[in-house]
Formats: C-alpha cells, sequence, structure tokens
C-alpha cells in the first residue's frame, strides 16, 4: 500500500505485469503470483523474506499499472491470524483498570506476560460493523497494539523473538465487560466477554518502516470527538519478551497477531464511556494510521442459558 499517494497497490497484479515483461506467460506469470501473493496474509507471511523481497519488486517495477484509489477499497481485517493472544502489559491501563473494579493487580502480572487466547473468527477489518452483543450492557473497547509475527518461533529468547515480528497493526480487543466480569470469576479466562470481536487494521506497518515502539501516541475518538489519549511506553513487558514466553514450549505461527493490551485511557471503562448501537469508534495510533469501526444493532437473541440452582 503506497498511503502517501492515497492508493491500494495490488501485488499480485503487480508481479503478472513484472514476469510477462521478463518473458513469462499469462498463465506461468499468474502461477507465480497466486504463489508468492496468496490470498491470506498468514501465508503470505509465512513464505519468509521473499514475500517481502517480492513485494518490493514488484512495487518498483509496476505499481502504476497496478494501483486503485485507496477510497475505493473494500477493508477485510489486516492479517487473518490462525491464533489471536491478547496480554497486558501497560502499567497507567493495568493501576486505571484496577481502581474502577476497586481491586489490586494482582502480583501474578510481574512473575509471568500473561495472555489468553481468542477466536481468529470473528476479526473485522476498518470500517466494519459489529453488532453490539445483545447480552451485554457495557459494550466496549480496548486501543492495542497488535504484533504480527514472522516466523515459526519455539523456545526463543526475547531478543530472537523480537527480530521475529514481522509488523505492528492497530487492534481493538472489543469487550462485553459484565459477562467478562462473570467469566473472570469462574477462573478460565474470557470467552464471550471478548470473542464477540477483534478489531484489526486498517493495515500492517512492517519493523522497519515502524521504528521505535514506546513513543506512539494513540487516541480514541466517538462519533468524531476525541475521548482520551495516550501513549505507548512504561510496559512491565517488551513484546520480545512476550513472544518469547508464547513461546516457550509452543510453536507460534507466522500470521499469529499478539496484543499489547491496553494502552492507558484506551478503554470506555477507564473514562466512564459505554459503546451503544449507532457509535462510530475511530482508534488512531501515530506511524500507523486510524481504524474505524460502526457499532451496529445487536443480533436477535436465540437463546442464553438460565442460572443452575446451587450444588454445594
Amino acid at each position: 500500500m503506497d498511503t502517501a499517494e492515497s492508493r491500494v497497490i495490488d501485488l499480485a497484479t503487480a508481479e503478472i505485469l513484472r514476469r510477462q515483461a521478463k518473458g513469462a506467460t499469462q498463465e506461468g506469470a499468474q502461477r507465480l503470483a497466486s504463489a508468492i501473493f496468496p490470498g491470506s496474509m498468514s501465508a503470505a507471511i509465512g513464505l519468509g523474506d521473499i514475500f517481502l523481497e517480492a513485494a518490493h519488486e514488484a512495487v518498483q517495477a509496476r505499481a502504476d499499472d497496478a494501483s486503485t484509489a485507496i477510497s475505493s477499497v473494500n477493508w477485510l481485517s489486516a492479517i487473518d491470524p490462525p491464533v489471536i493472544r491478547d496480554g497486558l502489559t501497560f502499567v497507567k491501563h493495568i493501576k486505571q483498570f484496577h481502581e474502577r473494579i476497586g481491586a489490586e493487580p494482582t502480583e501474578a502480572l510481574l512473575e509471568i506476560p500473561g495472555y489468553f487466547k481468542g477466536t481468529p473468527f470473528t476479526a473485522v477489518g476498518h470500517d466494519a460493523e459489529v453488532p453490539k452483543p445483545f447480552y451485554t450492557d457495557y459494550f466496549d473497547y480496548e486501543l492495542e497494539l497488535g504484533y504480527i509475527v514472522g516466523r515459526v518461533c519455539h523456545n526463543l529468547t526475547p531478543d530472537e523473538a523480537q527480530r521475529a515480528i514481522f509488523g505492528v497493526t492497530i487492534f481493538n480487543d472489543f469487550s462485553a465487560r459484565d459477562i467478562q466480569k462473570l467469566e473472570m470469576k469462574i477462573g478460565m479466562g474470557p470467552g464471550k466477554g471478548k470473542d464477540c470481536a477483534f478489531g484489526i487494521g486498517p493495515w500492517i506497518v512492517t519493523m522497519d518502516e515502524i521504528g521505535r515502539l514506546d513513543d506512539l501516541e494513540m487516541a480514541v475518538r466517538i462519533n468524531g470527538k476525541e475521548c482520551s489519549r495516550g501513549d505507548s511506553a512504561e510496559t512491565i513487558w517488551t513484546p520480545g519478551e512476550s513472544l518469547a514466553y508464547m513461546s516457550i514450549s509452543e510453536y507460534v505461527q507466522p500470521g499469529d497477531l499478539f496484543a499489547s493490551g491496553t494502552v492507558g485511557n484506551g478503554s470506555g471503562l477507564e473514562i466512564g464511556r459505554k459503546l451503544e448501537a449507532g457509535d462510530v469508534l475511530e482508534l488512531e495510533v501515530s506511524r500507523i494510521g486510524t481504524l474505524r469501526t460502526k457499532i451496529g444493532p445487536p443480533e436477535e437473541k436465540r437463546w442464553w442459558p438460565e442460572r443452575r440452582q446451587k450444588f454445594w
């Protein structure tokens, strides 16, 4: 994508044209382009260095012949992650969140960079409409950084893990706070409180382009009005440490997304703001962009569990 020129470049088309200029038949060029630039971003990242190298070459050679105005694009999630993992690392958010719920942060936060796993099947992209879940009276957003894994990670050190990060996007961990509260009391982690939707986008900025990760300015707007502002400074765990921990005795895959946890002032809970149907939410991060989502009406209620009789 060439945002400076307000256009999107179709890499597969650019590669087909580049290969045809080198003597390939149209069929041969299409086969090669579809292998290097598949429809899955995770699959493309799994190709390793060849993916970005080919992308740069295709853009340099035939960008003007394979461009579309950015205003005409229909956005998908910036990544189709095999697994979503979400942590808790920003100091200010941890303090403010626990102040709002009247609890002390657990010291376990200081022992390990904990995380939960979310379903990738409710991931949505820029300009998507997300229904407000029918089962919540407190629908919330969480402004986070989403780190995209660039290669298979297994038993890595933090330095190795940091070098394995492909790029960064904006991540919105939508939350049904009332249901989340119930689920956390069970002690098995969040489910319906989180898996209703994950916003990812609008695009991925590669690590060579993003620069430092601890000086990003971050803002939230609802219906065009700025509600809060924060930054990416002061974390308990670095991205490299978080990914290294995730890789212990596990194989983290190319295209997996792991999130930073919410930035300070990055949730409605911290500022006393709930999301309602019709709200337009914009999450902005410097050097990345803006992820916009509209909150739609709830889906029809079909079934919800009834409370069981106490058995102890």
